[in-house]
């Protein structure tokens, strides 16, 4: 990777797992020294996080770790279900077969969940709903759903997904959602993906509603 590419992931990594935590500053100095880079990589790296939302830049002082609204939990999850009930209804009118990827998909998550690998668990319910969006083959639709999935694991679904229960349903939603693509039943599948995403936006609300009250 480039020297600019080396910041972007580290940063972005840090963010995501929350070592630099919302409303934090970060100084240039701070990650040239962690990459071992010059501070100039690391300023294009922050410039291309403060263009993802993760970062707001002030100059000569940092970098400031864009804290997650109540606001922007609904704006991800409202964008998140017009994007992947497009790919979905897209996927059945190209009459696309994707059963053998999704299969392996569900088969990772069955495994994680019995193993109780939370955030493995949460990678692979990434990777199911990225393979409809992918099939689409619209890079922007693709880009900017891997966008809202990064803002989504900051606002802690990892840490949500981690009961048994909870994982299981997951599951099982899944699979209709899978079943229902497979019979070809474009309005199925868009329903179970709303509420498959408003269940995910009700734990999403009230994890909000406890940081709030944590930090009041």
């Amino acid at each position: 990777m480039s020297a600019a590419d080396q910041a972007y992931v580290h940063t972005k990594q840090r963010i995501l797992d929350g070592e630099y935590a919302q409303g934090r500053l970060i100084g240039e100095g701070e990650v040239s020294d962690a990459v071992g880079v010059s501070r100039t990589p690391v300023r294009e790296a922050f410039l291309r996080l403060e263009a993802e939302g993760m970062l707001q830049l002030y100059p000569k002082r940092g970098a400031l770790v864009v804290p997650i609204s109540a606001a922007d939990v609904e704006d991800v999850m409202e964008t998140r279900q017009l994007l992947e009930r497009f790919a979905v209804t897209r996927v059945i009118e190209l009459e696309l077969d994707l059963s053998s990827r999704l299969t392996e998909v569900i088969a990772a998550q069955e495994r994680h969940a019995a193993a109780g690998e939370a955030v493995a668990f949460v990678d692979a319910d990434r990777e199911f709903h990225r393979v409809f969006v992918a099939a689409t083959g619209n890079a922007i639709v693709i880009r900017t759903h891997d966008s809202l999935r990064d803002q989504q694991n900051r606002m802690g679904l990892a840490a949500m997904s981690a009961g048994s229960d909870r994982m299981q349903r997951i599951l099982d939603q899944h699979r209709e959602i899978v079943d229902a693509v497979e019979r070809r039943d474009a309005d199925a599948a868009a329903s179970l993906i709303d509420r498959h995403l408003e269940e995910t936006l009700g734990l999403l609300r009230r994890a909000a509603r406890g940081s709030q009250s944590s930090s009041s």
